[in-house]
């Protein structure tokens, strides 16, 4: 990617124990492929078990590891390291490799050509692969109809855990999220087109969801009820409270 003097990657880890290095180590070989200079930041979503100490053990200079013992949550995680990071561009992908890093390339790549404020992964794009659950697609449906409804933007994927941003982007929005879990994404999202970052752009994605499913037991749908709640709490604070607008940066 031309004129991008350093890449960062924040990586939230929680019960990664089994595959940390191998993920850390493949993520630093694909960013030293196309990259000049890059800064993986691992944050370990509390010490739960040997997360923090295997990731310690990998020897790069490019590899960060920070983290803290209670677990907060992924969005608490992300914002943790996007204000750690340094980079010209600042992006977060989900550990557990899921998400194939090799689209990475290809998403910096349509931040550059479009200039973009942000590039999001989807599992719509036309051009992704994916393997996914049917029943959180069509959650996914009808989640992207209430956010297009509630905050007047039309990104057809907002959750999957794979977003680029543009420094002074990342550093403004993130500075002001409160959602620590399963809506942050949103309140991400949100906040970004309040301010004004509106060229926001969706890449493709390959994803192979291989973890255990808990859609047939009570702690999926418990989560979905969250995700509402959270939600509803991001659109009374922009839209009645407008309480993104009082902080000054």
């Amino acid at each position: 990617m031309k004129g991008l003097k350093l890449l960062s990657l924040v990586v939230p880890a929680y019960k990664q124990e089994k595959t940390i290095i191998e993920d850390i180590k493949n993520l630093d070989r694909i960013l030293s492929s196309f990259s000049n200079r890059h800064e993986i930041i691992v944050v370990v979503d509390g010490f739960l078990d040997k997360t923090f100490e295997r990731a310690k053990t990998i020897e790069s200079k490019a590899i960060k590891v920070v983290g803290y013992e209670k677990n907060h949550g992924k969005g608490y995680a992300v914002k943790y390291g996007v204000l750690k990071a340094q980079g010209d561009i600042i992006g977060f992908i989900d550990a557990g490799m899921d998400l194939d890093p090799s689209g990475i390339i290809v998403a910096l790549n349509l931040m550059e050509n479009n200039k973009a404020d942000i590039v999001v992964g989807s599992k719509l794009h036309p051009d992704s692969k994916v393997n996914y659950p049917f029943v959180r697609k069509i959650f996914s449906c009808g989640y992207r109809t209430l956010n297009n409804v509630l905050f007047g933007f039309n990104v057809k994927d907002t959750q999957t855990g794979f977003k680029f941003f543009r420094k002074k982007v990342a550093k403004d929005v993130f500075s002001r999220i409160l959602v620590k879990r399963f809506a942050f994404d949103i309140e991400v999202l949100a906040v970004a087109y309040k301010l004004g970052f509106r060229r926001i752009y969706e890449t493709p994605i390959k994803l192979d969801f291989s973890r255990e499913s808990s859609i047939t037991s009570g702690s999926f749908w418990k989560i979905i009820l969250h995700m509402l709640w959270d939600t509803v709490a991001v659109f009374y604070r922009l839209k009645i409270l407008h309480y993104y607008d009082k902080i000054v940066q």
